[in-house]
């Protein structure tokens, strides 16, 4: 127990002597000592309360200028989407795609090598080299721990060869004992990654005294390795074919990328064109997160009117960034920025008009309109309007200069010392008890003292009378 706490329990006496409640006159001199603090905390409550709401606007101004940055970009607008006229042809376009349309004809897929080896018991009695070798002739040589079939496929699944092992069965030799085959394929696809196979070391492959396991009676080559192919203009003297080692030729347009998933002599139509949805909503999302801004500080910046049920009186709440000069000034600035004419053409022109309180709407039809008649115009008037919007969000929420963050900073720094304060009285009002529980209790002793001496005198002057 601290020398405080000792301290209040040993002097807290309700009047035993003089018969005050001492606990309550304490408790009523103390509520009048604590005013300052509560006035402290109710401050440190106002204020949290509004740096709570300081940093959602500043959130929702930060997303802004995200999209705002991204929406002044000289092809912000230009988004392109990619078509095909077959379903064995699938296509996707990138950021870096632009209009166009090329002819194909898939000659064949990818495949991926299948071999299978003859049917056999196991590799023999003893582990025995095996060595893959790829058509560049890279090698790459497994030993299994043992020579059975199981302890081969562990081996050849847990080695560098880019190929995988399973074991099937195969039937039973003549005396009834069960048979197996390894199946084995190669990871990947591409003519680049088939394989040989060979018992025996590297050096054996190159002297020629390795046996080809694939070569033996019994086994075969089930699938040869393969590219894709395609043929870009077929039937023409400007066909050219190109390959692939997997089913996606990338950037077979420039930014277009093309899967392809079945043969066909029949030309397939590859189209990129425009995207107008995408691009809309560039535009539209601008003005979605201003108005988000906007929206929020109009929210918080209202009076509300509440009347009680039961005695009719009125009572008014202002919004916490009511009066705020900081945030205010940036809401300001924001509009002005999305409304400012670029090159003394209106952001109307594209779809961004203002309404009449204050918020901004899009209008979809002028914005598809305007990017059709004049794409380059259109994007000129984005890009203008987006870098103002960019600059003023950045100015109001940059995370070491924004105005709004610096008023973030400077309230959070008020709280730090509120709480300081409120620390210090919160010392200071436990000695004030102290000392009332003090002076209290000494005044019931005083009292107690006072009580035995008149007693006293009572009984000497009772026996001077007899």
């Amino acid at each position: 127990m601290s020398t405080t706490s000792a301290t209040s329990s040993s002097l807290a006496i309700d009047g035993l002597v003089s018969g005050l409640k001492t606990t309550d006159l304490i408790n009523s001199l103390m509520s009048v000592e604590q005013v300052p603090q509560s006035l402290l905390k109710a401050k440190v409550t106002t204020t949290n309360s509004f740096i709570s709401s300081l940093q959602t606007i500043n959130g929702l101004v930060q997303s802004l200028a995200t999209k705002a940055a991204v929406a002044a970009k000289p092809g912000s607008l230009d988004l392109y989407t990619a078509s095909s006229s077959a379903t064995n042809v699938t296509v996707s376009a990138s950021a870096t795609a632009t209009a166009g349309s090329v002819s194909v004809t898939v000659g064949q897929t990818a495949a991926a090598q299948v071999g299978v080896t003859a049917a056999m018991l196991s590799w023999g009695d003893t582990a025995s080299a095996l060595t893959f070798t790829k058509p560049d002739g890279t090698s790459t040589t497994v030993t299994p721990a043992s020579g059975s079939l199981d302890d081969t496929v562990t081996a050849i699944n847990g080695s560098a060869a880019g190929v995988t092992a399973t074991k099937v069965a195969a039937g039973t030799d003549a005396d009834g004992t069960k048979l197996y085959r390894l199946q084995l394929t190669s990871t990947t696809t591409g003519a680049a990654n088939g394989f040989t196979l060979h018992r025996g070391t590297a050096a054996d492959v190159t002297a020629g005294t390795a046996t080809d396991v694939l070569a033996e009676p019994g086994a075969a080559v089930v699938t040869r390795a393969s590219d894709a192919s395609v043929t870009l203009w077929a039937g023409t003297a400007a066909a050219q074919t190109v390959t692939s080692g997997t089913n996606t030729f990338a950037d077979l347009l420039p930014g277009v990328s093309v899967t392809v998933s079945k043969a066909s002599t029949d030309p397939t139509t590859v189209t990129v064109g425009r995207d107008s949805t995408k691009a809309q909503a560039v535009a539209s999302g601008l003005v979605d997160a201003l108005n988000a801004v906007t929206s929020y500080y109009a929210s918080n910046t209202g009076v509300t009117s509440t009347t009680s049920p039961t005695n009719g009186t009125t009572s008014t709440t202002a919004g916490v960034l009511l009066g705020d000069a900081t945030t205010r000034s940036a809401v300001q600035r924001l509009t002005s920025a999305m409304s400012t004419p670029v090159d003394g053409r209106s952001p109307s022109s594209i779809g961004i008009v203002i309404s009449k309180d204050g918020d901004f709407d899009f209008d979809a039809a002028a914005f598809q309109k305007a990017l059709a008649a004049d794409p380059a115009g259109t994007q000129a008037i984005m890009s203008g309007v987006a870098q103002a919007v960019a600059d003023a969000a950045t100015a109001a929420s940059d995370k070491y200069t924004g105005s709004i963050t610096t008023a973030i900073t400077g309230k959070q720094s008020v709280v730090t010392d509120l709480t300081t304060q409120i620390d210090s009285w919160t010392d200071r009002l436990t000695m004030r008890r102290a000392t009332l529980q003090t002076q209290y209790a000494a005044l019931e002793t005083s009292l107690s003292k006072l009580q035995s001496q008149s007693s006293w005198l009572a009984g000497q002057l009772s026996s001077l009378s007899q």
